[in-house]
């Protein structure tokens, strides 16, 4: 029964990573190409070419995402879009949404800044545990009565929903910089501290498992 029950477990561990995988491919896919849905009848691309192509969708939308790109990067293009952002900003609802998501995705994504760039350690929610989190912010000034110090802004995701989560305050002295990427930062968050990157952390993880065995007799 246990030998049963030990192919059972791996014979998951080889099919669900695939399956949640080509689960999420398939999800993209199909949301990309229902996009075509929103056109008449007769100019969608089913109708006109005679025939579906699947994945059709995530095609037009990189090319829009590349033509748009170039536009952007040269004076015309720069012109268009403030023009464009003029329009949006007249729009009390649409301006303070599109402001909002727009500072956000230029902070993420600008590969020349410096915020969310980082993985940080820090004792949260309590002294004595430890919570991984996400440098946002390297100079938060507060200036109020008992409390006239700089300040960093780091988020803290919560397992294993990595987009929720705490924005906290702390002082620079409080937290400790961890020699791994984003992306391994949200490994370890997604997987529940299941997959520890390489690095101080692992290396660390290592040296208590060696310290901890029996030694031989």
């Amino acid at each position: 029964m246990g030998a049963i029950k030990k192919y059972i477990v791996a014979g998951l561990l080889v099919w669900l990573p695939l399956a949640v995988t080509v689960f999420i491919v398939k999800l993209v896919v199909d949301l990309l190409d229902n996009i075509f849905l929103l056109l008449p009848a007769e100019y969608q691309p089913a109708i006109v070419l005679g025939f579906s192509i699947p994945g059709f969708g995530i095609i037009v939308a990189i090319s829009i995402l590349i033509v748009t790109g170039m536009l952007a990067a040269n004076l015309f293009g720069r012109r268009l879009f403030e023009l464009w952002e003029a329009i949006l900003n007249r729009i009390p609802l649409v301006r303070s949404i599109y402001n909002i998501v727009k500072q956000i995705s230029t902070t993420i994504l600008d590969s020349n800044g410096k915020s969310f760039r980082k993985v940080v350690m820090l004792q949260y929610p309590r002294k004595g545990i430890w919570s991984i989190g996400f440098l946002t912010n390297e100079y938060v000034s507060i200036d109020i009565e008992g409390l006239n110090e700089n300040l960093v802004a780091v988020f803290v995701s919560t397992t294993p929903n990595p987009t929720s989560g705490f924005v906290l305050m702390v002082s620079h002295e409080e937290i400790i910089d961890l020699d791994m990427t984003v992306e391994e930062g949200f490994k370890f968050i997604i997987s529940m501290g299941v997959i520890i990157p390489d690095g101080p952390m692992r290396k660390k993880l290592t040296r208590n498992k060696v310290a901890q065995m029996p030694a031989d007799s």
